[in-house]
């Protein structure tokens, strides 16, 4: 019998990477004009955000197409701006949140666009979908949160050395950082690790040893026992000094990570990024959809392995199709399920919306360290994690 052997990488970038600073700031914007909608009586649904954020050394422009309350200011988006930079970290002569300079291109959003999505307008009068565009979902039983492992665990151990960092526990690590996670397989299933690769901005005065051994702890926390790598295979600042980090070392754009936002490779993937985007615009609002779709079919038992696609075409409200792929796991007809899966949710964009709560300042937490394999929280955030379909879908079992 041939045993199935296989090694499997995903890479995670912290909140601090230039390119997460950008989806930062463009999310922090989406949620400003949901909050001032709230606050205005203007309605949620009629929010347009499409907001791209670039950086450099102490420098942010911001580029896109918006619709909101006319009580937003630009006195108000630089404060955003700058608010997210302070908490994300950086106080850095080549990057700080009191004296970059803000370049504020944000403009209307198009009437041809807009009559494509509003409702009673363009050529098809239902509410329809921002663009079109394939979107896909992933989930797996490989742990507990239905994620894939490699991208699992990279993330982990960011968000623990970001943890330390803020709380001052470890203040030699700076806000950028990155890593990486080879996994080893065996007939399907993570049984180790191969090698680890982190990079991390750290202060003046440390060597690559001395950030190695600080950084050696955090991975063994985060690993199973017994996965922690050979030593030859644990790589921490292989150029050896990161002093020089975040914006002011390498320029950052929204929407440039989006395999790090996803499933870290293992699934595929539309193509849309999700940061800056406000939910009317299904790259983001049905690729939540489409997590949540599939990881309520793996918690239902009906495979270990589900990815889904959507597909969507501009101004048009019912998808396109949908493709449900079990992988050789399935315990379901994968026809079936994918009929099923209509009828349990409403896939048009507004539906998707209002099922999963969307219309609501809840994006800027989704910046870093994935958008799936998160927890639900009490104001809506990260919704399409719940398991609330799991009965629906039982009796298709076997």
């Amino acid at each position: 019998m041939t045993t199935n052997k296989f090694l499997f990488t995903s890479e995670s970038v912290s909140e601090g990477h230039p390119d997460k600073v950008c989806d930062r700031i463009s999310d922090e914007v989406v949620d400003l004009y949901f909050r001032e909608a709230i606050k205005a009586g203007y309605e949620p649904s009629r929010i347009r955000v499409a907001c791209e954020a670039a950086a450099t050394t102490n420098r942010v422009a911001l580029l896109g197409e918006m619709r909101g309350p006319e009580t937003i200011t630009t006195d108000m988006v630089e404060d955003v701006v700058r608010q997210a930079v302070r908490d994300i970290g950086y106080e850095q002569d080549g990057f700080h949140w009191e004296t970059l300079k803000l370049d504020n291109w944000l403009h209307g959003q198009s009437e041809d666009i807009a009559a494509g999505v509003d409702e009673g307008t363009g050529t098809y009068t239902e509410e329809g979908a921002g663009d079109q565009g394939i979107m896909f979902g992933y989930a797996s039983d490989e742990t507990d949160e239905l994620m894939p492992a490699p991208i699992s665990y990279s993330h982990r151990i960011l968000k623990r050395m970001a943890e330390l960092r803020h709380s001052g526990e470890r203040p030699e690590f700076q806000p950028d950082a990155k890593s990486q996670v080879t996994m080893a397989y065996q007939d399907g299933l993570p049984v180790g690790v191969d090698a680890v690769v982190v990079s991390t901005q750290h202060g003046k005065g440390y060597s690559a040893s001395d950030i190695r051994e600080l950084v050696r702890p955090i991975v063994a926390e985060i690993l199973p026992d017994g996965w922690f790598p050979d030593e030859d295979s644990f790589y921490v600042n292989p150029t050896g000094n990161f002093v020089i980090g975040g914006p002011d070392g390498d320029a950052g754009l929204t929407g440039r990570k989006i395999i790090v936002d996803t499933y870290g490779g293992s699934a595929p993937h539309g193509g849309g990024a999700f940061s800056g985007k406000d939910p009317t615009k299904v790259d983001r609002s049905a690729a939540y959809a489409a997590r949540y779709l599939a990881k309520n079919v793996v918690a239902a038992g009906l495979a270990k392995r589900c990815t889904l696609q959507l597909s969507y075409a501009i101004g048009v409200a019912k998808p396109l199709s949908i493709n449900v792929n079990l992988h050789d796991t399935a315990n379901t007809d994968e026809r079936m399920l994918e009929r099923r899966l209509m009828e349990v949710m409403d896939l048009s964009p507004r539906g998707i919306r209002t099922t999963l709560g969307l219309n609501r300042p809840i994006f800027a937490r989704t910046a870093a360290y994935g958008h799936f394999g998160r927890t639900p929280d009490n104001e809506g955030g990260f919704s399409w994690e719940k398991l609330d379909l799991v009965d629906s879908l039982k009796d298709l079992a076997g």
